[in-house]
């Protein structure tokens, strides 16, 4: 089969009970879990857990796979962080992630996968911006699910982020290619994962980006 055969999607557990993530998630046809959540824990909603929820989709018939370590949005390398903010463009370039991507195309030959994160909407999180980004880069046909049950294309996503960005770009002559690859970056550096800073005197916490 061709690359272009495939599709994956994308679910943000957001504050749903395991039930509406359920509902979600059969709604869509999809027989396995792929979580890209780097800590796959969540204080306030535990039946998102690694083991309740591996335990729980299991019971309901459906595969569950962490992929955290090769997908996750948290680089433990300080290689991968600009500025202390993570940095998407060279996270795609790391061994471990480049795996990762292949084993979720190898999967979807079997599964109708989708990949798992917390944030409620696409544009929030690196199960769009990142992984996402590279597996249509790869002709991977991507659908987010939304929280109302809806399905959205990555297209539809990647319009919608030119136009978030449309207002801050006053550079007229850029190509298509670069004013979308300006967009995802500009929303990055918005949404991805930041060191904690420090005060140095109180030694504080002053600033943690989710």
């Amino acid at each position: 089969m061709r690359s272009e055969d495939f599709t994956i999607w994308t679910i943000g557990h957001s504050t749903h009970s395991y039930e509406q993530f359920l509902k979600l998630v059969r709604g869509a046809g999809i027989t396995a879990i792929a979580d890209v959540r780097t800590v796959p824990h969540s204080r306030h909603f535990q039946q998102f857990n690694k083991s309740a929820l591996r335990d729980e989709l299991r019971l309901d018939g459906i595969a569950y796979s962490f992929l955290g370590n090769e997908l996750g949005g948290r680089p433990r390398d300080q290689v991968y962080y600009c500025d202390g903010v993570a940095d998407y463009e060279q996270m795609a370039e790391a061994v471990e992630f480049k795996s990762g991507i292949d084993r979720l195309i190898e999967g979807s030959r079997k599964y109708r996968i989708a990949l798992m994160c917390s944030e409620r909407d696409p544009l929030d999180c690196h199960r769009c911006l990142l992984v996402g980004r590279v597996l249509a880069s790869r002709n991977i046909a991507v659908r987010h699910i939304l929280g109302n049950g809806r399905v959205v294309s990555h297209r539809e996503i990647e319009s919608q982020l030119l136009s978030m960005a449309s207002s801050q770009d006053d550079d007229l002559f850029m190509l298509p290619q670069e004013r979308l690859a300006a967009a995802y970056k500009a929303r990055a550096r918005k949404v991805a994962f930041a060191e904690p800073t420090f005060d140095n005197q109180t030694e504080k916490i002053v600033k943690w980006n989710m």
